[in-house]
């Protein structure tokens, strides 16, 4: 797999959703996840449904048009609620989706909103059954005294229908809203996470769950943290970590207590006291967490960059990218209009190589890790011809702009991609802006 630098060009392969400027709040794509082979991307929108694409079969005449995404299934996932205890609305946002690994010919999926957790059965029917000796074929039943002889019921084909129907659903066991959820190696257990708290659920008991991880205090006023992000390792499945709002990430092991209040490692970066300021807090608050499909590393994104952790070296990361560090003079109107408080979301390519996260205007950021290099690329319908050339952007932070560079103060920052996922297996990604999802290839020559 190459990296995105000089040597990988990637091209425009499709956008899904409305084109119009007006966007409705519940269109908004919320979370972005390709299944365990790439065949399937599932997104989760604001307005409480989930959309899956299926990869179509490769065209041996077209080789280059090979990532053809088509929509597959649709489903209402969740429905917005009352809690009436608290007077609290509970929005129905898919917070996060994830796969559980294929075992049958169905896929099962995690949608998760603020509180409650469901694992969906997406399964196909192309055969229907006809011949039935109780009843006729629309559903009513047969008077039992008309009924003469007897008939071997058969099933003859149909059209494909593919059926999405909630298998469990995991509820009341969280006070505060959920931002994780994180499927464990064993596939029998998984782990959701609030601002407070985490807990442990075996996938075939939803009326229990074990609570792993409590930080909150005694008193509330005492608060001084919260959990902003929690994934198990993608091998040893008695090995979590969470990250928290403060910068640090705490690395568990379920091994040594039942309650893993006590980290087994603490993952924090001594601060520069040259970038000392009124912010430093709020940008050092750790949006996402995510392992390494090797398990040896993990990547964390903050405000304005990207940092890449030996698990074995707690004192500092072993890569830092700086995502936007020209936003750094702007921090105060980012405060005004609450964009600093933005959750980025980051992933790595299939083989660990390279690292990919959003940013304003539409833009995203690939980092090579093994040549050091990195690109900003746009995802935008100006740039939407099939197989068209990504042309790399530069944001000019000051001084003289050059002819293709952007300037800081002409960005947009309505237009933020917080939402990426990258192939499995091949060079494809699927970007996220606001309700549009632009799925991307490498050139293929």
């Amino acid at each position: 797999m190459a990296g995105p630098g000089a040597d990988m060009q990637w091209c425009f392969s499709q956008v899904k959703g409305a084109i119009d400027d007006d966007v409705a709040e519940a269109d908004i794509i919320s979370t972005v996840e390709f299944n365990h082979t790439g065949e399937l991307l599932a997104t989760g929108d604001k307005g409480g449904r989930v959309v899956i694409f299926q990869q179509e079969i490769e065209n041996k005449n077209q080789p280059q048009f090979r990532s053809e995404y088509n929509v597959y299934s649709t489903f209402q996932s969740h429905e917005p609620e009352f809690d009436y205890l608290k007077s609290l609305e509970i929005e129905e946002k898919i917070n996060k989706i994830r796969w559980l690994p294929q075992k049958n010919a169905a896929q099962f999926l995690l949608s998760t909103n603020d509180k409650t957790i469901k694992l969906w059965k997406i399964s196909e029917r192309d055969k229907r059954p006809e011949g039935y000796n109780l009843k006729e074929e629309d559903g009513r039943y047969k008077d039992p005294n008309a009924i003469t002889g007897l008939r071997v019921p058969v099933l003859i084909p149909m059209d494909l229908m593919v059926e999405a129907s909630p298998r469990r659903v995991f509820a009341n066991a969280h006070t505060y809203h959920i931002n994780s959820i994180s499927v464990n190696s064993d596939e029998e257990t998984y782990l959701s996470a609030d601002d407070l708290r985490i807990n442990l659920w075996n996938l075939e008991i939803t009326d229990r769950s074990f609570n792993i991880v409590d930080i909150k205090p005694a008193n509330m006023e005492e608060l001084t943290e919260v959990i902003t992000a929690a994934e198990f390792h993608p091998l040893q499945c008695n090995t979590f970590v969470y990250s928290s709002s403060k910068g640090t990430i705490r690395l568990c092991d379920m091994r040594a207590s039942a309650l893993c209040d006590k980290h087994s490692k603490l993952f924090e970066e001594p601060e520069d006291p040259s970038n000392r300021s009124f912010f430093s807090e709020i940008i050092s608050s750790i949006s996402d967490v995510k392992f390494s499909h090797n398990g040896r590393y993990m990547m964390t994104r903050d405000y304005l960059s990207v940092k890449i952790w030996d698990l074995n070296m707690e004192s500092r990361p072993v890569e830092t990218y700086q995502v936007h560090e020209y936003l750094r003079s702007k921090l105060c109107s980012l405060y005004e209009n609450d964009c600093i408080f933005d959750k980025f979301e980051c992933c790595w390519n299939g083989n660990d190589s390279v690292v990919m996260t959003g940013s304003y205007n539409n833009f995203f950021r690939m980092f090579d890790r093994g040549q050091r290099r990195d690109v900003t690329l746009e995802a935008s319908r100006e740039n939407s011809k099939p197989m068209q050339v990504l042309k790399p952007r530069k944001v000019c932070a000051g001084g003289k702009r050059k002819k293709d560079e952007i300037s800081v103060d002409s960005l947009d920052f309505n237009k933020k991609i917080l939402h990426t996922a990258w192939h499995p297996q091949d060079n494809i990604i699927a970007v996220a802006t606001t309700n549009n999802l632009y799925i991307f290839q490498d050139k293929v020559n």
